[in-house]
C-alpha cells in the first residue's frame, strides 16, 4: 500500500508546499500552512467511484436549451428574512454554507428550516455530528418548532451519510456541521483541512447530480473566518454568516456570496425561547432605543444588499486622559474613521488633536459604504458641540477629502424608508436629489461639510 504523502496547504490561497514554511510563497499570508496528508492515486480514484456510486450516475453533455427548469423554481422555506437572504426561497442542487459564532443560533434556524419544509411536504435528512437524536428531539421540543417528522441521522462518516441520503432521497440535506465529518479515503482527523475540502466537494458534487439542496453549518475561527480552506467558500453556491453583538436578542443573517441572488442582503431575526422569529421592520428595531435629545446621535438610510435601513450613529469625543489620544470605532471602518477626522478639522476648523474619539454604529451594523459619511461627521461634531442633531432629520452622504460631499447611489430607496419611518428632513448633497422625493419629505441641498454644520449647528 503506496503511503500517504505529507504537503502543507496554505489556507487563504490553496496553495501547497512540501515543507513547512512561515509564509506561504503565493499569496504571502504569515502562518496559514497548515499540515495535510495527500492520498495515494489509486485511494483518490476510490473516493471518486465511492461519489459516483452514491449519485445518480455518470453526468453526460446537454444542451442548454434540453434543461429543465427555471428561475422560478425554488422552495419556500416559511421564513421570509431566511427566503430573503438566499434570494427567494431553497435552489434544488445548491449548496448553502452557514457561519456564525457558537451558539448564535446556527443549529437553530436549520432545524427551524427543516421543520418547515417537512410541514410543506419537503423531505428533509438532518444529520448531525455533535449532538445524538435525542438532544436534537429536546432542542426541536424546547424551540416548540413542529419538527416531528424530520429524519435525524447521528453519523459522521461521510460514505455513511451519502448512502442513507441515495437512499431517502431526501429534497434537503442538512448537515451539521462539516468540521466534524470525515472520509475514510482520506487520512487526518475531521476538520483538518483535506477532509473539509473533500467531504464538501463530495457533497457538492452528490447535490449537482441529485438535486438535494445541501446546507453545511460552518465553524468559524478566531477571526471571525470560517474555519477550513478557502477554497471551501468557493466549492459552496452561497455563504450566509450569522451576526450578532453579545448581549443583544437579535441576530443578523448576511449573504456574502450568492450565485442565486444579491450579495450582502441581510435577514433581521429575533432570538426567543421558541426560536428565531423573523423582524419584518429591522429600521424600527434598530432605532426602538433611540434618545431623541442626545448630543453624538445621527441616522443614516445605508443599504444592506437592496434593502434600505436606517441605522444609528452614536458619537462621544471627549478630553484625552493621557497623552495619546484613542480612536475607537465599532460597526465603522477605524481607517475611514481617521479620515473623517482629518476633513473635520481641515475643513470645518473643529480639533479632534487632544480628544478621545469613540464611534458605534447601534445594533451591532456594520456601514461599509461611504454613504455615511455625512452621518458620521454630524455626530462627531454635535459631540464637540454637546448640541443635538434634529431628532427627526437623516443624513446621506459621501464626504471628499475636500470637504465636499458626494451623491450615492439608490437615494430615491433610502428616501421612501426615510419618510416611512416618520423622518420629516434629509440633509443630502445636491447632486443626489431626486426629480420628485417623498411626499412630506424635505430636501435640505448642501454643497459640504462647513455648510452641512453650518445648518445643523447655526
Amino acid at each position: 500500500m503506496a503511503k500517504a504523502k505529507t504537503l502543507y496547504v496554505c489556507t487563504e490561497c490553496g496553495n501547497d508546499t512540501p515543507r513547512w514554511q512561515g509564509q506561504c510563497p503565493a499569496c504571502h499570508a504569515w502562518n496559514t500552512l497548515v499540515e495535510e496528508k495527500v492520498q495515494p492515486a489509486a485511494r483518490a480514484r476510490g473516493a471518486a467511484a465511492s461519489t459516483r456510486a452514491a449519485g445518480s450516475g455518470a453526468s453526460v453533455p446537454v444542451r442548454l436549451r434540453e434543461v429543465e427548469g427555471g428561475e422560478g423554481q425554488r422552495w419556500s422555506t416559511g421564513l421570509d428574512e431566511f427566503d430573503f437572504v438566499l434570494g427567494g426561497g431553497v435552489v434544488p442542487g445548491s449548496v448553502v454554507l452557514v457561519g456564525g459564532e457558537p451558539g448564535i443560533g446556527k443549529s437553530t434556524i436549520l432545524l427551524q428550516v427543516a421543520a418547515r419544509l417537512e410541514a410543506a411536504g419537503r423531505g428533509t435528512l438532518y444529520v448531525s455530528g455533535e449532538e445524538s437524536p435525542l438532544q436534537v428531539k429536546l432542542r426541536a421540543q424546547r424551540l416548540g418548532a413542529p419538527a416531528g417528522e424530520v429524519t435525524t441521522l447521528a453519523e459522521t462518516d461521510l460514505d455513511a451519510i451519502l448512502q442513507h441520503a441515495t437512499a431517502r432521497q431526501p429534497s434537503v440535506l442538512l448537515v451539521d456541521s462539516i468540521q466534524t465529518v470525515y472520509t475514510p479515503e482520506l487520512e487526518g482527523a475531521p476538520g483538518n483541512v483535506g477532509q473539509v475540502r473533500e467531504c464538501a466537494a463530495r457533497l457538492q458534487r452528490y447535490a449537482k447530480e441529485s438535486g438535494t439542496a445541501v446546507f453545511l453549518v460552518g465553524h468559524v475561527t478566531k477571526g471571525g473566518g470560517i474555519a477550513g480552506p478557502k477554497t471551501l467558500e468557493h466549492i459552496v453556491d452561497t455563504v450566509l454568516y450569522f451576526e450578532g453583538a453579545g448581549g443583544l436578542d437579535h441576530r443578523v443573517l448576511r449573504a456574502t456570496k450568492n450565485r442565486f441572488g444579491g450579495v450582502d442582503e441581510i435577514g433581521v431575526f429575533r432570538m426567543t425561547a421558541a426560536g428565531l422569529i423573523p423582524v419584518q421592520n429591522p429600521s424600527e428595531l434598530f432605532l426602538g432605543e433611540r434618545a431623541q435629545h442626545a448630543s453624538g446621535s445621527a441616522v443614516v438610510p445605508t443599504m444592506e444588499g437592496t434593502r434600505p435601513l436606517l441605522v444609528e450613529v452614536q458619537a462621544l469625543a471627549t478630553k484625552a486622559p493621557y497623552g495619546a489620544p484613542q480612536r475607537v470605532s465599532t460597526g465603522f471602518d477605524h481607517k475611514r474613521l481617521a479620515l473623517l477626522l482629518a476633513v473635520l478639522e481641515k475643513r470645518a476648523g473643529l480639533a479632534f488633536g487632544q480628544l478621545d474619539v469613540f464611534l458605534n454604529v447601534v445594533g451591532g451594523i456594520r456601514i461599509a459604504e461611504t454613504a455615511g459619511d455625512a452621518a458620521v461627521a454630524a455626530a462627531l461634531a454635535s459631540s464637540v458641540f454637546d448640541r443635538a442633531v434634529p431628532a427627526d432629520a437623516a443624513l446621506l452622504g459621501e464626504l471628499g477629502l475636500g470637504g465636499e460631499l458626494r451623491p450615492v447611489g439608490q437615494v430615491e430607496r433610502r428616501l421612501a424608508e426615510a419618510a416611512r419611518m416618520g423622518f420629516a428632513t434629509v440633509y443630502l448633497p445636491p447632486k443626489a436629489r431626486p426629480a420628485r422625493g417623498p411626499q412630506g419629505l424635505t430636501l435640505v441641498e448642501v454643497e459640504d461639510v462647513r455648510a452641512l454644520l453650518g445648518r445643523l449647528f447655526p
